[in-house]
């Protein structure tokens, strides 16, 4: 096979992916929408009609006119919640809000045993039972026909196979085959769908039975919301490969922190530079350009070869992460600095000092602080990278093992942490930034 079929083969992979995920993307956007719908007619009730905001003649496309609704920001986190509740069988949720989830009980079906003209009719008990539970299939009495009756235990988002012949007097070998499921004719390959799920057939006539999944997640693949609670409140307390969650996220705070502190003192100097002299741009320009595609997980083998894998090769590796990104930001910043207020400091007898410090820096901070944020993400995004190499505390330690026991919920615990800590963090930098610069946007 040719790599075109190959990459051909991929991309119909990833398009049927798509596909399948449309009816949920649909669903929440109409979630959304719904939503909204409601708000507004909210609003117009509780708004009154002569507000300061009435008076404007155009807000759509005004972008002054769009602020973060904080009903909105509320009710999308309580969603994102209560769709992972209600697709996890969550207890913090009423039994109607949960979706159907997967089959556990008894179940029966009936096959037909055909055997050159003789033909005879015995039933399946299928027990499905939670997963992590010890159950043995439930006794049968075997009937009287060629065809005995047969039972089997299931776990949960499970299948198996059943050589239902196996017990019966005319078997494979004899030349009998299962022709009918229910009553409904079956081949190899074939399927039928019962009460509890469905049985299909297999290419070498053998059943294999499976049991309804409904819609609800397996708990290996998506536990429910109080597990990851309670998984949280007992790595607090009894800690991870032996050190407390608190001990985990403050070294990935830490590391990140210090790269990007480092990638912050070395890249505004260098981004002022290129913004201020042509021998500086025309200097480190192509370094800056050809590094900053560069991904930080491609890296990672260099910074082990040469900065080994104790915390130094971690900080590197964020440190680089955050230098072209605050390089680009500073060289950004100067270069966006209107003329006609350097022409104007000039004219007042104003030295180059004078308007690097009153006209340069001031106008070229709020593009500083917008690299900040977007590195201070890249460090946070990469800070699971830094921590593969041979790191025995951190968050991103901590999701890497985690995930190699298929322990979602610490995964899960450990994703949501982050994102509160950077978001934690860039709402910070968003205050420092009111403070500091509040000139932005005045022109």
């Amino acid at each position: 096979m040719s790599i075109f079929s190959e990459l051909f083969n991929e991309l119909l992979a990833v398009l049927s992916t798509l596909v399948a995920a449309i009816p949920y993307i649909a669903g929440y956007i109409l979630l959304i929408l719904l939503f909204l719908f409601i708000w507004n007619l909210v609003k117009r009730v509780l708004t009154p009609k002569s507000d300061f905001g009435s008076l404007k003649t155009v807000t759509f496309g005004d972008e002054s006119a769009v602020t973060s609704n904080t009903v909105a920001s509320v009710v999308s986190i309580l969603l994102i919640f209560v769709l992972w509740g209600a697709f996890t069988g969550s207890k913090l949720l009423p039994g109607f809000m949960h979706m159907p989830g997967a089959f556990t009980g008894e179940g029966t079906f009936v096959y037909t045993a055909t055997a050159g003209d003789q033909s005879d009719d015995a039933e399946v008990t299928v027990l499905v039972f939670q997963t992590g539970e010890d159950v043995e299939a439930p006794e049968v009495e075997l009937g009287d026909g060629f065809a005995k009756n047969d039972s089997i235990a299931i776990a949960a988002y499970r299948s198996e196979l059943l050589r239902v012949d196996l017990n019966d007097e005319l078997g494979r070998d004899e030349g009998a085959v299962v022709s009918h499921v229910n009553g409904t004719p079956i081949e190899p390959g074939g399927s039928v769908s019962t009460d509890f799920g469905q049985v299909n057939m297999s290419q070498k006539g053998t059943l294999n039975i499976v049991p309804s999944t409904g819609w609800q997640m397996e708990p290996i693949w998506l536990p429910s919301p109080e597990r990851v609670w309670e998984r949280m409140g007992e790595i607090t307390t009894d800690g991870f490969r032996n050190f407390t969650l608190a001990q985990h996220l403050g070294y990935s705070l830490f590391r990140v922190i210090v790269g990007f502190l480092l990638g912050a003192l070395v890249g505004i100097p260098l981004g002022y530079a290129m913004g201020l002299s042509d021998w500086f741009r025309g200097w480190f320009d192509p370094i800056v350009e050809f590094m900053r595609p560069v991904p930080p997980l491609a890296l990672i083998p260099l910074v082990i070869i040469w900065a080994g894998i104790g915390e130094e090769g971690k900080i590197i590796l964020l440190f680089l992460a955050a230098l072209w990104i605050m390089a680009i930001g500073a060289r950004a910043g100067v270069s966006g600095v209107r003329i006609s207020k350097v022409h104007a400091a000039y004219s007042l007898g104003a030295s180059k000092w004078q308007i690097m410090r009153y006209v340069i820096i001031p106008n070229s901070l709020p593009e500083i602080f917008t690299a900040a944020r977007v590195a201070m993400g890249v460090c946070w995004g990469t800070v699971v990278a830094a921590e593969l190499v041979a790191a025995q505390k951190g968050a991103g330690m901590m999701i890497m093992t985690a995930s190699k026991f298929q322990n979602t919920d610490i995964v899960i615990m450990g994703i949501i942490l982050i994102g509160i800590i950077g978001f934690s963090i860039d709402m910070l930098m968003r205050q420092l930034e009111k403070w500091l610069v509040p000139w932005k946007g005045k022109g």
